[in-house]
């Protein structure tokens, strides 16, 4: 006698913010924190499944043909270094990024390319018309005879047009604004973007179709909808730039196809977005003589470095309260290193008002930058200015200790490239890494000493850098 399901009903609450489900009602959810956010949402069925048919048989692993799995170039070679090499056909990407950062820009772009290789590409868009789009591809350059437009947020209309054309890649910009008949509620919340984002997954494997979604994000920068979403796709890539900022970083937060700590670089312009195969020359400031109060450091976006200048100013304070004010840098690294400053090396910061920034809009939060803070604080404090072929790369302790860092090799590789011929670095990093020709590489122990080091490549008397504590 064959198996029959038992279904029960039971109570169900839901998160409004990450989806996370829970039988009985709490005030703060159990995924993601928040207050006040789980709320009922019906009777939940707990089904048990019985054994059906299968659609095609198992195959063993040698016999399965990975010619489906070869990931295809895009034609931009920034966002294909992301992605892993390419677009692999069935794959599903989550582009995730605040709203006028440049996405829809840049998968606009990405779409002409992959319609000019060849085969129809069909970009659906939820939150313009037609003509909208069309004007922007004639902005940047992004028409081709293959590339196809559509105005639709109705999930069944998104699917009928994607039966229509038969295209290669998919561009749904945004999966928010995309909304099924099928399911209660607004266009954008919990229910309607899983089931949105489901029924586009289940056609694009079924017809072997690359997808591009753009996603909202919240305030916090986190993606916006439930938190199952991330898990759904295949790649989850995440686009950041200042928005005062040319440039735009897009690095890859999930990827099943290829590694996550690759970064594509790109320049927004009103022309459209280009990549950028060389960015470190836009983090640098444009003069011909040295400036007190600024140090070149080189930084790790993954496994790419990139070289990046922290300027910092220390003035007199006429308040209470000094000001510390910081862009580009990580405000609790910047009040710490102030803090160790005035302990370890004696140096007047605690009662100066400070101001440190980074040039180009980069932002820098590793902690291997924290050497180079120093340098600039120190440098403004006794108004000297550090060489222009000094780099500085360490973290800096609260005991005052210098720290090794990860991927010294690349970060000395990079400085040498770019003509520096002088790096600060922690001591003992040396033991195992091989010094690029053209560069000397000088090693710290601690604050007090990068100080010194620091006034000697300066062309200073070595008692004025000792000299510090007293100014």
């Amino acid at each position: 006698m064959p198996r029959t399901a038992t279904t029960r009903r039971t109570a169900g609450y839901r998160c409004a913010e990450c989806g996370w489900q829970t039988a009985k009602w709490v005030g703060r959810c159990g995924e993601c924190q928040a207050w006040g956010t789980v709320a009922e949402v019906g009777g939940v069925a707990a089904a048990r499944t019985t054994a059906a048919p299968v659609t095609a048989p198992a195959q063993r692993i040698g016999d399965v043909d990975l010619t489906r799995a070869t990931a295809r170039p895009t034609g931009v070679a920034e966002f294909d270094r992301v992605l892993g090499g390419g677009l692999v056909p069935g794959a599903v990407v989550l582009v995730a990024g605040e709203p006028g950062i440049g996405k829809s820009t840049l998968l606009l772009d990405v779409a002409a390319r992959a319609a000019r290789q060849g085969g129809p590409v069909l970009y659906v868009s939820g939150e313009e018309s037609a003509a909208q789009v069309r004007s922007r591809a004639e902005r940047i350059g992004a028409m081709a005879d293959t590339l196809y437009l559509a105005a639709e947020t109705d999930l069944g209309a998104v699917l009928g047009q994607v039966a229509r054309v038969d295209p290669q890649l998919l561009v749904v910009d945004s999966v928010q604004t995309v909304a099924s008949a099928e399911v209660e509620g607004q266009a954008g919340n919990v229910s309607q973007v899983r089931e949105v984002t489901a029924s586009i997954i289940a056609a694009a494997k079924a017809s072997h179709t690359a997808v591009l979604l753009v996603g909202h994000v919240t305030k916090d920068g986190s993606i916006a909808g439930p938190r199952v979403l991330e898990h759904l796709v295949d790649v989850v890539v995440q686009f950041e730039g200042d928005r005062h900022s040319r440039l735009r970083l897009v690095r890859a937060v999930k990827n099943r196809f290829g590694p996550t700590d690759e970064v594509g670089c790109f320049d927004l312009s009103d022309g459209g977005i280009t990549g950028l195969s060389d960015p470190s020359g836009l983090f640098l400031s444009q003069r011909d003589h040295a400036v007190p109060g600024t140090c070149v450091t080189v930084t790790l976006e993954g496994r790419r470095p990139l070289v990046a200048e922290v300027q910092a100013l220390v003035a007199a304070s006429t308040l209470p309260s000094p000001r510390r004010t910081s862009s580009g840098l990580d405000n609790a690294r910047l009040a710490m290193i102030i803090a160790v400053l005035d302990k370890r090396a004696g140096a007047p910061v605690a009662q100066r008002d400070i101001f440190a920034a980074t040039v180009g809009g980069v932002r820098v939060t590793e902690p291997a930058a924290d050497l180079a803070i120093v340098c600039a604080l120190a440098s403004s404090v006794v108004d000297q200015a550090l060489a222009t072929d000094v780099v500085a790369f360490g973290e800096v302790g609260l005991a005052g200790e210098v720290r090794r860092v990860t991927g010294l090799q690349r970060r000395l590789a990079e400085a040498a490239r770019l003509g520096f011929r002088h790096a600060l670095v922690p001591a003992g990093s040396l033991d195992d890494v091989t010094v690029p020709p053209g560069i000397r590489a000088v090693e710290v122990r601690d604050v007090p000493r990068a100080i010194e080091a620091m006034g000697r490549l300066a062309g200073a008397r070595t008692d004025d850098a000792a000299a510090l504590p007293s100014v």
